[in-house]
């Protein structure tokens, strides 16, 4: 019997969307991760998954945190289980955190600053989340 996968890409390409319109760079390769990682400045890694937490609380504080007066200067995207090179090339950026997805990594100039990891976003409102992703940016970031 073959599984029907449309239902599911539908979904993937949803929550790819979500952050894409909100302004988030698409990573899927691992060169597209080193070069957008390595750049200079304060870059927003959100690493994005088809769980529950994703949708419902990550994604959504990952587009309305950055209604803000500081933010970073790069904010990208990779999306674990689906970009799994990239993925994992992104996580070797982010040294002395375990793997963790939906997470949101800050780096500045290529080097991990701070993560939100799962259990700082699982079981809380967007609110809250935004407001942690906040306070990071504003203990990192520059104003606009």
């Amino acid at each position: 019997m073959s599984m029907d996968f449309t239902f599911f890409n539908d979904y993937v390409n949803q929550a790819r969307g979500e952050l894409i319109s909100a302004g988030y760079e698409d990573l899927r390769t691992p060169e597209e991760v080193k070069e957008a990682l390595e750049k200079k400045g304060t870059t927003l890694v959100m690493i994005n998954s088809v769980c529950g937490c994703a949708g419902g609380v990550a994604r959504p504080a990952a587009v309305h945190a950055l209604h803000y007066d500081k933010r970073p200067d790069h904010i990208v995207t990779v999306f674990a289980g689906q970009d799994k090179e990239a993925t994992e090339v992104a996580r070797s950026y982010f040294t002395g955190y375990p793997p963790s997805s939906p997470s949101f990594a800050l780096l500045k100039d290529g080097k991990i600053c701070t993560m939100i990891e799962r259990h700082q976003i699982e079981g809380f409102t967007p609110a809250v989340v935004v407001e942690k992703l906040q306070q990071t940016f504003d203990e990192f970031c520059e104003e606009l």
